[in-house]
């Protein structure tokens, strides 16, 4: 199990070593950053002392030397359009990117996971056939459209919820803001954490129903109902025990891609997250905050897909048998 994890470990760093040079070297040709931050009368002096101070005229190994080793101390360097420490910039939004994407996950599999295992149980029903034609849907739609049909429907016809922003929110632990605890910052939540989770809740709902009719024809299940077993025991300690090993790796990594594509909601809703920062530093060129981004999206991908390894590591045995030999 230590060698296991060590070894996860490993391939994680040169991940994140290969993420953090593809990002840093790719937007050195996004724009020149001098360009937004200077007006158009000041002089080529001031421009090359400004590149100087920012450290752009050095070689690229050095600056991305540099960028890694400050990286690795959560220090992105210094927001050329805010004047600010990106780090700085990205524990102000880092929570409300977080809560939108946790409660996007428990929408998911809270609504995802029963739906898959119903359509399979009652799979000739006309309640499935329905569930899946509105799943089909929810795959089809792209994300920023059904935010649109959401906002139209719910926040301007009806004047249900609120259609952009954040609501109010409230500073716990010092630091982490939280909207958790004010009926605005819940009603602020509801829309875009819909719209985020639909699309996951559908292909998570879909994969349960698809591995579930699999695994209903194996023989250990026919053999399980031979025994006189209830349906109950069978459905639910049997098949969807087993339903879950596969599952499990797709889920998490689904999981993890509602932090990266928060990017689109966050922007359809003006959610103050990290998503919304990132895009405005692509108008602006603003290279510490779209590479510590891009760095910090693939760390939740590393870490996501390390638990994931683990719990199925644990779950299937068969992983450790082969690790043992």
């Amino acid at each position: 199990m230590i060698s296991f994890i060590l070894k996860r470990l490993l391939q994680s760093v040169i991940v994140m070593l290969a993420v953090a040079f593809i990002a840093f070297s790719m937007f050195r040709f996004v724009g020149d950053p001098i360009n937004n931050m200077v007006g158009q009368d000041t002089s080529e002096a001031d421009r090359e002392a400004l590149a100087q101070q920012l450290g752009l005229n050095d070689p690229f190994i050095v600056q991305f030397g540099r960028f890694a080793a400050n990286a690795a101390e959560g220090n992105f360097g210094i927001s050329y359009k805010y004047r600010q420490p990106v780090s700085h910039l990205i524990k102000e939004r880092l929570p409300a990117t977080l809560e939108l994407s946790f409660v996007s996950a428990i929408l998911a599999l809270v609504i995802g996971i029963p739906a898959g295992v119903y359509t399979a149980l009652r799979n000739k029903g006309i309640a499935s056939k329905v569930i899946m034609t509105l799943s089909l849907m929810g795959v089809s739609l792209p994300t920023f459209l059904i935010g649109i049909l959401l906002i139209l429907f719910f926040g301007v016809i009806l004047r249900w919820l609120p259609t952009f922003g954040r609501g109010d929110v409230v500073d716990i632990f010092g630091w982490w803001s939280t909207g958790f605890l004010t009926v605005s910052g819940l009603q602020s939540l509801i829309l875009p954490a819909i719209t985020l989770a639909l699309f996951q809740m559908t292909l998570i709902m879909r994969l349960v129903r698809a591995e579930m009719l699999e695994v209903m024809r194996t023989d250990f299940v026919k053999f399980a109902r031979a025994r006189g077993l209830p349906d109950r025991m069978v459905h639910f300690k049997h098949a969807l025990k087993n339903t879950l090993v596969p599952v499990i790796t797709i889920t998490g990594l689904q999981l993890g891609s509602l932090i990266a594509f928060a990017i689109i909601t966050e922007s359809v809703f003006q959610w103050p997250g990290m998503g919304l920062l990132f895009i405005q530093a692509i108008s602006d060129v603003d290279i510490p905050i779209m590479a510590a981004y891009l760095v910090l999206i693939a760390f939740f991908f590393v870490i996501i897909n390390m638990i994931v390894d683990i719990l199925y590591y644990l779950v299937d045995p068969r992983l450790r048998a082969d690790n043992a030999s």
